[in-house]
């Protein structure tokens, strides 16, 4: 029988050992969103995200901008950020205008309240295997492995996609916890042929079902990343339902990673805070 990695359920439990936790605290862990023009869907995240940091105890604030604020003002309104001790966890919600620079932006971010994990020193404290912010949806990832007693240890992992937000993240996360990985991309030659091999199947590139069931071996954990919306309305991911069926466990879309990508942001801004002032 295959098991489904339900996120909703993980995510559900981690909420509830955060909150826990924040109940024994005399402070509260404080997320701030920053939020630049009025894109719809990233309205929608922050306010899950809002929604998330309330359900566990946390304080939450969004700092929204015009479209055409420039970079210098944003930098300053960072700063001001950066400097407030009351503030545990940073975020910068994108996409942002085209007339700003995101990597700029977000090394602009205090490192010890970049909860993304997307500054380039918490990026470099993953490879070196040190502690560090890991990018949310990679560590929702290996709790979500975890949740279900899914071991890593010498499995062979295939990372689908090369993404900074997802594939290379994850891969670095996975070879720390002694998992082999392999790493395939749009440049890859006969994909099928690695595929074929993974134990873990992590598929994160963005094209809809593009791994079907040619791609995966019977037995295999498959990790679908991917999110897109059908004709009828309904979802789907970068897995065809055909892979799923020959699959032991797999994360289904919605309801697989996605709830674990704000599980693992509420960890972070909570380990965020209770470093604080070291």
């Amino acid at each position: 029988m295959t098991l489904i990695l339900n996120g909703v359920a993980a995510s559900q439990a981690i909420k509830e050992q955060i909150k826990q936790t924040v109940t024994q605290e005399r402070e509260k862990p404080h997320l701030v969103v920053v939020l630049v023009g009025d894109n719809l869907a990233s309205e929608v995240y922050v306010k899950n995200k809002e929604k998330s940091c309330k359900e566990v105890g946390f304080m939450s604030s969004v700092k929204r901008y015009d479209s055409t604020i420039s970079q210098e003002a944003l930098f300053k309104e960072l700063d001001k950020l950066n400097n407030d001790k009351d503030i545990h966890g940073i975020i910068v919600q994108l996409p942002l205008p085209n007339h700003i620079n995101a990597n700029e932006i977000i090394d602009h971010i205090a490192p010890h309240k970049d909860v993304d994990g997307f500054h380039p020193l918490n990026v470099g404290n993953l490879h070196r295997g040190q502690s560090s912010f890991v990018s949310a949806t990679p560590l929702g990832i290996l709790r979500l492995l975890e949740f279900y007693s899914i071991d890593v240890v010498s499995k062979h992992v295939v990372v689908v996609g090369r993404s900074n937000i997802v594939g290379k993240p994850i891969a670095a996360l996975l070879l720390n916890a002694n998992a082999t990985v392999t790493i395939t991309h749009s440049k890859t030659k006969n994909l099928m042929h690695h595929t074929k091999q993974a134990d873990i199947l992590i598929v994160a590139v963005g094209i809809k079902q593009l791994i079907t069931e040619e791609y995966v071996k019977e037995g295999v954990v498959i990790v679908d990343v991917g999110i897109h919306r059908n004709d009828d309305g309904t979802l789907c991911g970068d897995v065809h339902p055909s892979a799923y069926a020959l699959s032991s466990a797999y994360s289904p879309v919605p309801k697989g990673v996605g709830p674990m990508t704000i599980a693992a942001l509420l960890l972070n801004t909570l380990q965020a805070f209770q470093e604080r002032g070291r």
